[in-house]
């Protein structure tokens, strides 16, 4: 038992060896901006994690960067337009609409319109068959 309790105390204190970091912000507003901007950028390792989320060292970089150029007095879009430029599109949780991702915009849609015109095709072409009438089935 009390090997139980050592092993469960020494997990729960691994949360104090988590990174916390604090950045010192001018203004209210600078820090707003910079907690905005961390959750709109996608963690290029983690992928499926904003890098306010994610603890991977390229996401503490990035964070770091965006700070940085917060602290300069960078406004939402050049930052953004930063990122952007430097890891793609697929940094941004909101990527715009370009001719290089029509398909990954608009496939979604061009499925559920095949699968519609498929089922309307074959509900279309089903033959209702009249019941025989109840004379003829007893003759």
């Amino acid at each position: 038992m009390k090997t139980f309790i050592t092993l469960c105390i020494a997990l729960a204190s691994l949360q104090a060896f988590a990174v916390i970091e604090t950045y010192e912000f001018k203004t209210e507003q600078q820090e707003q901006l910079y907690t905005e901007i961390i959750n709109e950028l996608r963690c290029p390792k983690c992928q499926n994690q904003t890098i306010a989320e994610s603890n991977a060292g390229l996401s503490e970089d990035l964070r770091y960067i965006v700070y940085q150029q917060v602290s300069a007095g960078e406004s939402k879009r050049d930052i953004l337009a930063y990122m952007q430029e430097r890891y793609g599109d697929f940094v941004l949780y909101d990527p715009p609409v370009k001719p290089s991702n029509y398909f990954l915009w608009f496939a979604p849609i061009l499925v559920f319109l095949i699968i519609l015109i498929a089922v309307l095709s074959k509900v279309g072409r089903r033959k209702v068959k009249p019941e025989q009438s109840a004379s003829e089935g007893e003759s």
